[in-house]
């Protein structure tokens, strides 16, 4: 039986094609993945999300990026499209294109059904390599359910869990409180 050797893709490479590509792709270990599309309730979770950071965080020092500013983990090769990131500061950029932020503080990502485990495990490993990232949170599509993942002193990360509309989470990272209710507003669980 014969294998198909895959092509190592360089990080140029990569830049070069997605730049010029109408779709999005993840890249990480020399290949190139692609993105799918999301459902309803993802994007309308995404969307909650990005519009009450951006309320919540005019005036201060952070701001909130959709899925469509990639991120790219210096630490171990990752270039990826959270779908909220956030960033306190100056946005550092990878380069003059200005496409590419580097070392969020706060990453949210909206569960698919289809990569599932790998935003909770294999993604959550790679983000954890991120200095500056001190908040990860993962957001069901389908029910009323988020893993608020904060870093500690000793850099242990902590779980607490929200199952109920009435929850607030602090985002202590960047002194902001989001609502489970403004996160589910509208969608359908």
């Amino acid at each position: 039986m014969l294998t198909k050797e895959k092509k190592y893709i360089t990080p140029q490479e990569y830049l070069k094609f997605e730049r010029e590509s109408e779709t999005k792709h993840e890249y990480y270990n020399g290949e190139i993945f692609d993105m799918s599309g999301a459902s309803i309730n993802h994007n309308m979770i995404s969307v909650n999300i990005l519009s009450s950071l951006h309320g919540k965080l005019k005036g201060k020092n952070c701001i909130p990026f959709g899925s469509d500013m990639r991120v790219y983990v210096s630490e171990n090769g990752l270039y990826t499209y959270p779908d909220v990131s956030v960033y306190c500061g100056d946005v550092k950029l990878l380069d003059e294109e200005e496409d590419t932020a580097l070392e969020p503080r706060v990453i949210f990502e909206v569960l698919s059904k289809s990569i599932h485990s790998y935003d909770r495990v294999g993604k959550f490993k790679l983000y954890r390599d991120i200095p500056t990232l001190e908040e990860y949170v993962l957001v069901s599509q389908d029910a009323i359910n988020v893993e608020h993942y904060r870093r500690q002193a000793d850099g242990k990360w902590l779980l607490e869990e929200f199952k109920n509309v009435g929850d607030k989470i602090l985002l202590s990272s960047i002194e902001c409180e989001l609502e489970i209710k403004d996160v589910y507003d509208v969608v359908k669980v």
